[in-house]
Protein backbone atom coordinates (compact mmCIF):
# COMPACT_ATOMS: atom_id res chain seq x y z
CA UNK A 1 0.00 0.00 0.00
CA UNK A 2 1.48 3.54 -1.13
CA UNK A 3 2.41 5.59 2.32
CA UNK A 4 -0.06 8.69 2.55
CA UNK A 5 1.42 12.16 3.22
CA UNK A 6 0.52 11.84 7.01
CA UNK A 7 2.78 8.23 7.44
CA UNK A 8 5.41 9.83 5.06
CA UNK A 9 5.38 13.16 7.09
CA UNK A 10 5.57 11.15 10.60
CA UNK A 11 8.49 8.74 9.12
CA UNK A 12 10.49 11.50 8.11
CA UNK A 13 9.70 13.14 11.46
CA UNK A 14 10.46 10.12 13.58
CA UNK A 15 14.25 9.71 11.52
CA UNK A 16 14.87 12.86 12.37
CA UNK A 17 13.95 12.99 15.84
CA UNK A 18 16.70 13.76 17.99
CA UNK A 19 15.82 11.34 20.44
CA UNK A 20 15.52 8.49 17.73
CA UNK A 21 19.01 9.25 16.75
CA UNK A 22 20.58 9.40 20.16
CA UNK A 23 18.58 5.52 20.75
CA UNK A 24 20.85 4.49 18.22
CA UNK A 25 23.78 6.06 19.02
CA UNK A 26 23.78 5.10 22.19
CA UNK A 27 22.56 1.28 22.01
CA UNK A 28 18.63 1.69 23.33
CA UNK A 29 15.58 0.29 21.74
CA UNK A 30 13.46 2.96 21.48
CA UNK A 31 13.28 7.12 22.49
CA UNK A 32 11.34 6.16 25.23
CA UNK A 33 14.32 5.10 27.40
CA UNK A 34 14.74 8.80 27.61
CA UNK A 35 11.77 9.54 29.10
CA UNK A 36 11.38 6.29 31.79
CA UNK A 37 15.71 7.98 32.32
CA UNK A 38 14.68 11.27 32.94
CA UNK A 39 11.56 10.42 35.28
CA UNK A 40 13.86 7.62 36.98
CA UNK A 41 16.52 10.73 37.56
CA UNK A 42 13.96 13.11 39.26
CA UNK A 43 11.99 10.53 41.23
CA UNK A 44 14.49 7.54 42.00
CA UNK A 45 12.23 4.62 41.29
CA UNK A 46 14.38 1.90 40.10
CA UNK A 47 16.06 0.33 43.19
CA UNK A 48 19.30 -1.60 42.91
CA UNK A 49 18.78 -5.48 43.01
CA UNK A 50 14.26 -4.46 42.87
CA UNK A 51 11.91 -6.11 41.25
CA UNK A 52 9.86 -4.14 38.56
CA UNK A 53 7.29 -5.21 36.10
CA UNK A 54 6.99 -3.54 32.45
CA UNK A 55 3.40 -3.98 31.12
CA UNK A 56 3.65 -2.88 27.34
CA UNK A 57 7.19 -3.49 26.72
CA UNK A 58 7.92 -4.24 23.49
CA UNK A 59 10.43 -2.69 22.14
CA UNK A 60 11.83 -3.01 25.66
CA UNK A 61 13.00 -0.12 25.86
CA UNK A 62 11.83 1.00 29.34
CA UNK A 63 12.92 -2.98 30.72
CA UNK A 64 16.23 -2.10 28.93
CA UNK A 65 16.55 0.49 31.35
CA UNK A 66 15.14 -0.71 33.90
CA UNK A 67 17.70 -3.26 34.32
CA UNK A 68 20.27 -1.48 33.76
CA UNK A 69 19.70 0.76 36.57
CA UNK A 70 18.45 -1.97 38.69
CA UNK A 71 21.52 -4.14 38.49
CA UNK A 72 22.48 -7.99 37.98
CA UNK A 73 20.58 -8.91 41.29
CA UNK A 74 16.70 -7.58 40.19
CA UNK A 75 13.98 -9.20 38.87
CA UNK A 76 12.76 -7.51 35.61
CA UNK A 77 9.43 -8.86 34.23
CA UNK A 78 7.96 -7.62 30.74
CA UNK A 79 5.01 -8.15 28.94
CA UNK A 80 3.53 -7.10 25.59
CA UNK A 81 1.03 -8.33 22.73
CA UNK A 82 3.80 -8.07 20.43
CA UNK A 83 7.23 -10.23 20.30
CA UNK A 84 9.96 -8.65 21.97
CA UNK A 85 13.33 -9.72 21.24
CA UNK A 86 15.30 -11.13 24.52
CA UNK A 87 17.00 -8.96 27.13
CA UNK A 88 19.52 -10.17 29.11
CA UNK A 89 17.67 -10.31 32.66
CA UNK A 90 14.41 -9.74 31.20
CA UNK A 91 11.64 -12.49 31.53
CA UNK A 92 9.26 -11.80 28.80
CA UNK A 93 5.76 -13.13 28.27
CA UNK A 94 4.24 -12.54 25.53
CA UNK A 95 0.34 -12.12 25.31
CA UNK A 96 -2.87 -10.12 26.00
CA UNK A 97 -2.44 -8.40 29.34
CA UNK A 98 -6.49 -7.88 29.57
CA UNK A 99 -6.91 -11.71 29.64
CA UNK A 100 -7.21 -13.20 33.14
CA UNK A 101 -4.82 -15.90 32.32
CA UNK A 102 -1.91 -13.77 31.28
CA UNK A 103 -2.37 -11.92 34.41
CA UNK A 104 -2.37 -14.12 36.59
CA UNK A 105 0.67 -16.07 34.84
CA UNK A 106 2.27 -12.48 35.16
CA UNK A 107 1.44 -12.63 39.03
CA UNK A 108 2.96 -15.97 38.91
CA UNK A 109 5.99 -15.18 37.88
CA UNK A 110 6.79 -11.99 41.20
CA UNK A 111 8.60 -12.89 43.47
CA UNK A 112 8.19 -13.09 47.29
CA UNK A 113 6.88 -9.78 48.35
CA UNK A 114 5.74 -8.20 45.20
CA UNK A 115 6.94 -5.65 43.06
CA UNK A 116 8.89 -2.33 43.84
CA UNK A 117 8.00 -0.44 40.38
CA UNK A 118 5.16 -1.57 38.06
CA UNK A 119 5.51 0.27 34.97
CA UNK A 120 2.60 0.80 31.93
CA UNK A 121 3.51 2.25 28.67
CA UNK A 122 0.24 0.41 27.50
CA UNK A 123 -1.69 1.60 24.30
CA UNK A 124 -3.96 0.29 21.77
CA UNK A 125 -3.35 -0.03 17.75
CA UNK A 126 -5.01 3.72 17.33
CA UNK A 127 -7.32 3.86 15.54
CA UNK A 128 -7.77 7.49 14.59
CA UNK A 129 -11.43 8.26 16.34
CA UNK A 130 -10.23 10.58 18.90
CA UNK A 131 -13.17 9.41 21.59
CA UNK A 132 -12.54 5.58 20.73
CA UNK A 133 -9.31 5.66 21.24
CA UNK A 134 -9.03 7.25 24.36
CA UNK A 135 -11.39 5.34 25.84
CA UNK A 136 -8.65 2.61 25.54
CA UNK A 137 -6.04 4.20 26.91
CA UNK A 138 -7.94 4.71 29.52
CA UNK A 139 -9.41 1.01 29.52
CA UNK A 140 -5.71 -0.12 29.76
CA UNK A 141 -4.84 2.02 32.55
CA UNK A 142 -7.66 1.16 34.66
CA UNK A 143 -6.24 -2.49 34.04
CA UNK A 144 -2.78 -1.59 35.05
CA UNK A 145 -3.70 0.27 38.04
CA UNK A 146 -5.69 -2.81 39.24
CA UNK A 147 -2.51 -5.16 38.56
CA UNK A 148 -0.70 -2.40 40.40
CA UNK A 149 -2.39 -2.70 43.47
CA UNK A 150 -2.55 -6.34 43.90
CA UNK A 151 1.18 -6.19 42.88
CA UNK A 152 2.97 -3.31 44.54
CA UNK A 153 5.01 -3.82 47.51
CA UNK A 154 3.52 -0.73 50.81
CA UNK A 155 6.64 1.31 49.53
CA UNK A 156 6.31 0.56 45.92
CA UNK A 157 5.31 2.84 42.95
CA UNK A 158 3.17 2.89 39.76
CA UNK A 159 4.42 4.75 36.39
CA UNK A 160 1.37 4.79 33.79
CA UNK A 161 0.73 6.60 30.44
CA UNK A 162 -2.15 7.99 30.36
CA UNK A 163 -3.66 10.46 27.62
CA UNK A 164 -5.60 13.79 28.22
CA UNK A 165 -9.32 13.51 27.55
CA UNK A 166 -12.57 13.32 28.86
CA UNK A 167 -11.20 10.37 31.01
CA UNK A 168 -8.27 12.11 32.52
CA UNK A 169 -9.66 13.79 35.09
CA UNK A 170 -11.77 10.69 36.53
CA UNK A 171 -8.83 8.56 36.07
CA UNK A 172 -6.38 11.27 37.88
CA UNK A 173 -8.97 11.05 40.75
CA UNK A 174 -8.81 7.28 41.06
CA UNK A 175 -4.99 7.80 41.16
CA UNK A 176 -5.55 9.77 44.03
CA UNK A 177 -7.70 7.37 45.87
CA UNK A 178 -4.91 4.83 45.41
CA UNK A 179 -1.64 6.29 46.64
CA UNK A 180 -0.21 8.24 49.46
CA UNK A 181 1.05 10.95 46.73
CA UNK A 182 0.57 11.62 43.17
CA UNK A 183 2.44 13.52 40.50
CA UNK A 184 2.06 14.09 37.07
CA UNK A 185 5.60 13.81 34.66
CA UNK A 186 5.97 15.48 30.91
CA UNK A 187 9.40 14.37 29.90
CA UNK A 188 11.20 16.00 27.23
CA UNK A 189 11.41 12.94 25.31
CA UNK A 190 7.39 13.05 25.05
CA UNK A 191 6.97 15.34 22.20
CA UNK A 192 5.05 18.51 22.39
CA UNK A 193 2.29 17.93 20.40
CA UNK A 194 1.48 14.56 22.00
CA UNK A 195 -1.74 14.19 24.48
CA UNK A 196 0.00 12.19 26.76
CA UNK A 197 1.04 12.26 29.94
CA UNK A 198 3.06 10.05 32.78
CA UNK A 199 1.25 10.11 36.14
CA UNK A 200 3.47 8.44 38.99
CA UNK A 201 1.77 7.24 42.70
CA UNK A 202 3.87 5.91 45.20
CA UNK A 203 2.81 3.96 48.15
CA UNK A 204 -0.56 2.29 47.76
CA UNK A 205 -3.55 2.34 50.25
CA UNK A 206 -4.23 -0.52 52.15
CA UNK A 207 -8.01 0.46 51.20
CA UNK A 208 -7.28 0.94 47.53
CA UNK A 209 -5.70 -2.91 47.57
CA UNK A 210 -8.69 -3.92 49.24
CA UNK A 211 -10.81 -2.30 46.69
CA UNK A 212 -8.74 -3.85 43.81
CA UNK A 213 -8.51 -7.45 45.49
CA UNK A 214 -12.66 -7.50 45.36
CA UNK A 215 -12.17 -6.29 41.85
CA UNK A 216 -10.14 -9.08 40.45
CA UNK A 217 -12.39 -11.14 41.87
CA UNK A 218 -15.30 -9.85 40.10
CA UNK A 219 -13.04 -10.32 36.83
CA UNK A 220 -11.99 -14.24 37.69
CA UNK A 221 -15.62 -14.50 38.49
CA UNK A 222 -17.10 -13.05 34.88
CA UNK A 223 -14.00 -14.85 32.88
CA UNK A 224 -15.39 -18.34 34.29
CA UNK A 225 -17.20 -20.35 31.85
CA UNK A 226 -20.61 -21.05 32.73
CA UNK A 227 -21.80 -24.16 34.61
CA UNK A 228 -24.78 -26.42 32.96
Amino acid sequence: MKPTRTSRAWIREHINDPYVQKAKREGYRSRASYKLMEIDDRDRLIKQGGSVVDLGAAPGGWSQVARQRAGRHSKVLAIDLLPMEDLEGVVFLQGDFTEHDIRTDLLSRLPDGGADLVLSDLAPNMSGVELYDQARVMELASYALEFALLTLKPQGAFLVKVFHGVDFEPFVKSMRDSFVTLATRKPAASRDRSPEVYLLGKTPKPEAIEAAKQQALEHQQTALPDEE
